[in-house]
């Protein structure tokens, strides 16, 4: 039986699941029990029709649209979830929850295994994508919330949303993908690895097992960080930001310390990292996105995997993004086009690489409340989600006419 309750540690609402519940994974192993914290913003309606499922990415977390409890600042997407906002949560019940094998609540490496009363580590079984998907079904089935008016994220979240359209079409009225791909490129499993094993030839990583010894692999995790920060970002960006700007310095100093604007600017990204992530995790979630590719699972025929689907469509990429270029993207919307779903697709102009999207982007946010907005009226939510509040609307112009219609 799952049970809820808050969790003081992060600050998120968490739903547990015993031995009777346990999570199958592609490996063939089982976990259990199993935590998954989450958040939620808005009101479910009375119909239980308007939920959106917002999926994180590789270093993000439950926290989308509230201070993040470790770091105290904004959400991750606190530009697109809220009152009027793309994502409106005065219309939307939004969720979401941080991934099986993360770190800020949800069951990952750091969580205490049952067998030996210490951290999972390295014994916690490899996660992949549709793991991931699994999990976030069984919360949406604690929550007795039946399906989905649209699941929205981008780069790994992006793959958990197509994840969910092949796995539970039924289930998904509409879905964003958003600067991702069907599968993850050899360029981009060489980009973890690297990552990986910055974080492996850290001393205090101790074999996986450094919360045991007492010690973090800090150095290690922060130099992944700053490898896998540069891909998020693009040269346009980087040019524009830093070009070969000095750092508090009028001259060069001939030594190794941070000259450059562009060097402490990546220094400060790896070590405030490590203030909130896990390495292990680190590991765990680079290993799900290299495994990731849809085709294979439907016999390598991409089209096959969203066979018969009614899931509304809307793909979005950015020109600058070299990490998940358009390319990428496009393949997705040729499959839907050869499996008859309804796509549409919208590639934007950026200069800001593949973290335009969690961006200050007004096409990006023009683009998603354009295409909720039009599946709203499919779906009959203005009939049903927001009669209540349009009646007091109307009501409110009828006092203020001094009850005249």
């Amino acid at each position: 039986m799952a049970t809820a309750q808050q969790n003081t540690s992060p600050k998120s609402e968490i739903a547990q699941f015993g031995a009777d519940q346990p999570l199958r994974l592609d490996s063939g192993h089982s976990l259990s029990p199993l935590t998954i914290a989450y958040q939620t913003y808005g009101t479910l309606d009375d119909r239980r029709a308007n939920a959106v499922l917002v999926c994180h990415a590789l270093t993000g977390d439950q926290h989308a649209a509230n201070t993040h409890p470790v770091t105290g600042k904004p959400g991750w997407w606190e530009l697109m979830i809220g009152p009027g906002k793309p994502i409106d949560t005065n219309r939307y019940f939004v969720i979401c929850a941080n991934v099986v094998g993360g770190c800020m609540g949800t069951t990952g490496p750091g969580s205490i295994n049952p067998a030996t009363g210490k951290a999972y580590a390295l014994d916690l079984p490899v996660i992949t994508i549709r793991d991931m998907v699994r999990a976030q079904a069984m919360l949406l089935d604690h929550l007795a919330i039946p399906d989905l008016f649209c699941v929205i994220g981008g780069s790994m979240g992006g793959m958990q949303v197509l994840q969910w359209a092949a796995s539970y079409p039924e289930r998904v009225f509409s879905a964003i993908p958003i600067a991702t791909a069907a599968r993850h490129t050899s360029q981009n499993i060489a980009f973890h690895e690297v990552g990986r094993q910055a974080v492996m030839a850290d001393p205090d990583w101790c074999g996986g097992n450094y919360i045991e010894q007492g010690k973090s692999p800090r150095k290690g995790l922060a130099v992944a960080r700053m490898a896998a920060h540069i891909t998020y970002l693009s040269e346009e960006a980087l040019s524009r930001k830093f070009g070969r700007n000095l750092q508090d310095r009028d001259s060069l100093t001939f030594g190794f310390d941070a000259d450059f604007q562009v060097e402490s600017y990546l220094r400060h990204q790896g070590m405030t990292f490590v203030d909130r992530f896990d390495a292990n995790s680190y590991l765990y979630m680079t290993r799900a996105m290299d495994y990731f590719d849809l085709a294979a699972d439907y016999g390598g025929s991409l089209a096959s995997a969203f066979t018969g689907t009614r899931t509304r469509f809307c793909i979005i990429s950015f020109t600058s993004d070299w990490l998940f270029p358009t390319g990428g993207n496009r393949q997705v919307v040729h499959a839907l086009n050869a499996s008859g779903a309804s796509v549409s697709f919208v590639e934007i102009e950026s200069e800001k690489g593949h973290d335009t999207f969690l961006l200050d982007e007004p096409e990006l946010h023009a683009t998603i409340r354009g295409f909720l907005k039009a599946g709203e009226r499919v779906r009959g939510l203005q009939a049903g989600a927001h009669a209540k509040e349009r009646a007091k609307e109307r009501a409110k112009e009828r006092d203020s006419r001094g009850g005249q219609p």
